[in-house]
Order: C-alpha cells, then structure tokens, then sequence
C-alpha cells in the first residue's frame, strides 16, 4: 500500500507540513525510517532521534513540530494519528470465503455467504456466523455460539456453548471464552463442581489477547461492554461485568462477581478481588491489589508482601493511621524545640 501525505493527513485528522505529493509505503522508528518511511513521536523519550531521523515525515505534536527536520503531520494526539496510518498502510488481508473443507459444521449451525471458516475449524449445533467474520483454523465454537458481523478468529479461539460475541470482535490466538468458572462448594474438605449454567456476552469491538480467558456466569451472565479491550494471559472470571471501553493490561485478574465501570484501566499483572465495584474513570497501577471496592475516579496503587493474616489486618490498621501519627509526631517535635528553646534562654 502506498499513499501521499495528503492522503494521509486526511486519514489520520493530522495537519500537513510539508510536500502533499511525498509518498509513503511504510512506517518505521525514528532509528530506522528511510526514504518512503513515515515514524512518529508521541514519547518524550524518543525526542533525540527525531533531529537526525532520515525518514519522509514523521507524526507529531505541534511541540515538536518546530523542530522536525523533515515533513511532519501535526496532531493534537500523536499515537492516536499513528494508529490511523498503521491501519490504512497494513491493512488487514482480505478473507478466502467459504468453509474449508476439513471444517466441521454441524448441519443445524447458519454460516454467512460472506464469511471465512478455516481449516480443522468445528462449529457445533445452532451456531449463528454473521456476515464477513472470519474464524481462524482450529478454532472450536460448541454450541449455540453467535458471532456477530465483521469479527475475526484469528486461530485455536475456543467459544464455549452460548457466548455470543457482537460486531467486529477481535479475538486473538488461544483465547477461551465462556468456559466454567471456578464454583465449588466444600463438602468436609473435598470441593464439590457447581454447575455453572450463565454465558459470556462480549459487545461491539471488543478485543481480546492471546491465551486469555472470560468465564461463562455462575447462573446469570459475564458481560464485556462494547469497546473494552483485554491484553494476553488476562483472567475473567465468572459474573464479571466490565463496562464499556475499559482496558486491561496482561496478566491481570477479575476476580468472580465484580464490576468495572466504564473507561477504567487495570495494569500488568494487577489483581481485582471478588464481589467489588469500581466506578467509572478508575485506573489501577501494575501489580496492585484492589480488595475492596473505588467509589471515586483516579489512580490507585498498593500492594504489600505476604504474612499471615492476622497480622496484616493490624499492620493495615495501624497504616491507615499514619496520617495521625505523623501530626502528632510533628506536633510533638515542635514542643520538644520549644523546650530546648526555653531552656537555652535560661542558660
């Protein structure tokens, strides 16, 4: 593919400066971009290769567009320009329609005239493909799976019976969706499997990574509201509901009956306790541990190394009042040098 900076800058909502007819087949760093290359910069940290950057544009803001060596495409927000260029300059390859030959698809199951199953596919009773999806080679979707219009498998995608997936859903390799959540009930120190008879409902254009896992609902459903996006190796368990365009980082947790709100993001490796509530707006740092539930927007970070339980619950409570004991210490402090004021004085 190839366009001109004209091109564009109509694609990515940019400003043009520079020749309108340049024409551009590629994008590369900074480093590395040569003629017919276009990079960006939307991180500070990578200012110093823009001054001696050999690429034909670059995407910036206007910051850093007084100083941009060559034709620059200027945007209030960098990254977000990159990703409209990316997506016309890689488009993504256009499906071979039809039902490869080693797929096997029930007979009750309705598959689009427009979609893709790949090979080694299998497709179980009364799955619905709508229009233009594509399902990868050795995927499996069991039974009464509906896959919403424009969404894509990309490969080994495992939808358990029920889940229904809305328009342009994009599910990486290895994913599982809707499978058992963890129900067990203790029958005198052996676990007992609880039925677990909910789905897994996923909006519109909604991603998820390779190898991570949403589990179908205890008796009611886990819901992924449109617009949310999950990285790799994340888990969603049972009865989760996330609300819409929130993002979470890899190796993230949920635990079961929780809600996020809308717009939320929960870093790497962070973990969410079960039966809380986040309200919308919350971001979660990496590796914190959210144990109870955020009523207010903004950041929160914490996490504490392990000991036994009893004494974290003091020590927790003796942290919570910390604040008090710093005024008092302070206040203390300022009568001791009063003291020693008064007793120099007096010699």
């Amino acid at each position: 593919m190839s366009f001109t900076l004209q091109e564009l800058s109509r694609i990515a909502q940019a400003e043009l400066r520079g020749d309108p007819e340049r024409i551009i087949t590629r994008v590369a760093t900074l480093q590395d971009a040569d003629e017919g290359a276009i990079s960006f910069l939307a991180n500070r940290r990578y200012k110093a290769f823009l001054r001696d950057t050999r690429a034909s544009a670059v995407i910036l803001s206007a910051e850093d567009a007084a100083v941009c060596p060559v034709d620059c495409l200027v945007a209030d927000n960098p990254y977000l320009a990159h990703a409209r260029v990316m997506a016309a300059l890689y488009p993504d390859a256009a499906p071979v329609v039809g039902i490869h030959p080693t797929a096997h698809v029930d007979p009750s199951a309705r598959v689009a005239s427009s979609a893709q199953v790949g090979p080694n596919c299998h497709l179980g009773a009364d799955v619905v493909i709508d229009e233009d999806v594509v399902v990868g080679p050795g995927s499996v979707l069991l039974d009464h799976v509906f896959v919403g219009a424009g969404s894509r498998l990309v490969a080994s995608v495992t939808l358990c019976a029920g889940t229904r997936l809305g328009k342009r859903c994009l599910i990486h390799p290895g994913a599982v969706i809707g499978s058992d959540g963890f129900g067990m009930a203790n029958d005198e120190g052996a676990w007992v499997k609880v039925p677990q008879i909910g789905r897994a409902l996923l909006g519109d254009d909604v991603e998820i990574g390779s190898c991570s896992s949403v589990d179908c609902g205890a008796i009611g459903d886990t819901v992924i509201a449109d617009g949310v996006k999950i990285d790799s190796q994340v888990h969603v368990a049972h009865n989760v509901q996330i609300g819409r365009h929130s993002a979470i980082a890899g190796c993230a947790a949920i635990a079961g009956s929780s809600r996020i709100g809308e717009y939320c993001t929960i870093a790497g490796a962070a973990g969410v306790t079960g039966h809380v509530e986040l309200t919308d707006k919350v971001h979660i740092s990496g590796m914190t541990s959210v144990t109870r539930s955020i009523r207010e927007p903004g950041v929160y970070t914490g996490t504490v190394p392990p000991m036994e339980h009893s004494a974290w619950l003091k020590n927790f409570a003796r942290l919570r009042q910390l604040d008090d004991m710093v005024r008092r210490i302070r206040a203390l402090e300022k009568e001791l040098a009063a003291l020693r004021e008064r007793d120099d004085a007096h010699g």
